[in-house]
């Protein structure tokens, strides 16, 4: 294999002026939302010095996107979906100018800045839906993987000079000087993906309300490939969280030195920038299942033995390694979910992987934090790790075509409901199928998962 070939696969950038547009918009405003999400923490803090107050910051976050994300998610598949995203760019600019506004003001109540945290994440729970169909509808088939990676890249890398340069604008000019920068950015993304053509479903559009809502829930659970690649999510993000766990850890192990903590917290992420810099021979093997469930299988392993290790630099060294994994996890799990899943479904699919992207970590931390209550820190991360690998292996014994599977889309005839079609009379998901009306309810026996790239967990 030559040199070039190894790292990461950038063909979209030279064959999509259009993708590369879009991908640059992205990645400055991505800088600008760490920025944000910073200066948010700092100001509550600031304002209230109440550890409450502070994870309010994060509810303000999550919630709208699980009480918006579904039905945000379907109508996305029933609109132009380059409309629906420049529409949520210009209500996240909005919110933040309005941030900003209250910034320079001084003095606003802590109750309205998380309410307009509440609304930009209202705004980006409709975006992100729609942002899910650039990628597979932009580039060809065998590069939507490279595609995936370079967002993938570009979001890591905001991920690590974001905090920081939202550090140092803070000690400079302020909170309303950084909120005012991200408004900024947001013109960037507006801009790269107003260049885009129109897109609208292929397919038949997304019933309204409810009906369209449990249409993407039936696919969810219905489609095994799917199933099981979010399942595996699942397991590594509920079963094997690690990140509540190195305080603790850190202070059993190795004498509370803040210095060490810190690049526990480090090494996750360098590991996945690395691995994804690496991500060529990945993306190129167009055989994301087996891929996955290795990745996912390693993340779980490598936290074991951060459990026993006794050695810091030992310690950091699993961590860089499960950091590597999960982001090999995270590209291909994407990669199958956006190859397998129809058009005109992808919207509900994106928001359902972004609600669970949202519960599965916080799932995991609190899983860890009450083991670790029972017993100790190492214990919690060997159990979890123990877990995971479990759950994955259990994963891939029961789902044959995620273990062989090339990552190919699954033929589709339609995705709508009329008569012949995937969803209509006779078919797998249409009345009287298992999955249709009469059936038993959504979640009901084999269950679903979702999932999204989480900072870390595969």
């Amino acid at each position: 294999m030559s040199l070039g070939r190894t790292f990461l696969d950038v063909r979209p950038l030279r064959t999509s002026p259009v993708y590369r547009r879009l991908l640059i918009g992205r990645t400055v405003s991505t800088l600008g939302g760490f920025m944000t999400m910073v200066t948010v923490m700092y100001q509550v803090w600031d304002t209230t010095h109440s550890s409450v107050w502070s994870g309010a910051v994060g509810l303000a976050q999550a919630l709208p996107m699980v009480g918006v994300g579904l039905f945000a998610g379907a109508w996305v598949d029933r609109a132009d979906r380059r409309r629906v995203y420049l529409l949520a760019t210009v209500g996240q600019a909005v919110c933040s100018l309005l941030l900003a506004v209250q910034g320079f003001t001084g003095h606003v109540p802590v109750v309205l800045v998380l309410a307009l945290v509440a609304a930009q994440a209202s705004f980006g729970a409709v975006g992100g839906p729609a942002a899910g169909v650039f990628v597979p509808r932009l580039l060809p088939k065998d590069q939507v993987a490279a595609g995936l990676a370079l967002n993938q890249a570009t979001g890591q890398s905001m991920m690590l000079i974001g905090p920081a340069v939202a550090g140092v604008v803070l000690g400079w000019w302020g909170i309303g000087v950084c909120y005012l920068l991200d408004a900024l950015t947001f013109g960037l993304a507006f801009y790269g993906a107003f260049g885009l053509p129109p897109l609208p479903p292929e397919g038949e559009k997304s019933r309204p309300g409810l009906n369209g809502v449990l249409d993407g829930l039936r696919f969810l659970t219905g489609h095994r490939v799917v199933r099981g690649a979010l399942l595996t999510d699942l397991a590594a993000t509920v079963l094997a969280m690690p990140v509540s766990l190195f305080p603790l850890v850190n202070e059993e192990r190795f004498g509370g030195d803040p210095r060490t903590l810190g690049l526990f917290l480090s090494a996750l992420a360098v590991g996945g920038v690395t691995a994804t810099a690496f991500s060529g021979p990945v993306t190129r093997l167009a055989r994301p299942g087996p891929v996955m469930l290795c990745a996912s299988a390693l993340w779980g392993v490598s936290l074991a033995v951060f459990g026993l290790t006794t050695s810091a630099w030992a310690g950091i060294g699993t961590l860089v390694l499960a950091g590597a994994a999960d982001a090999v996890a995270v590209l291909s799990r994407t990669t199958i979910v956006q190859t397998r899943t129809p058009d005109a479904l992808l919207g509900r699919v994106t928001a359902a992987e972004a609600m669970v992207g949202q519960a599965g970590p916080h799932l995991g931390n609190l899983r860890a934090g009450l083991v670790a209550g029972w017993s100790s820190g190492a214990a919690a991360l060997v159990t979890g790790g123990v877990m995971c690998l479990l759950a994955v292996t259990t994963v891939a014994a029961t789902t044959p075509e995620l273990r062989g599977g090339t990552g190919d889309p699954e033929p589709h005839p339609d995705t709508g409901s009329g008569p012949g079609s995937e969803y209509g009379p006779g078919s797998e998901y249409g009345p009287g199928s298992q999955y249709g009306p009469g059936s038993p309810p959504v979640g009901a026996g084999e269950g679903g998962g979702a999932t999204t790239a989480a900072p870390a967990g595969p």
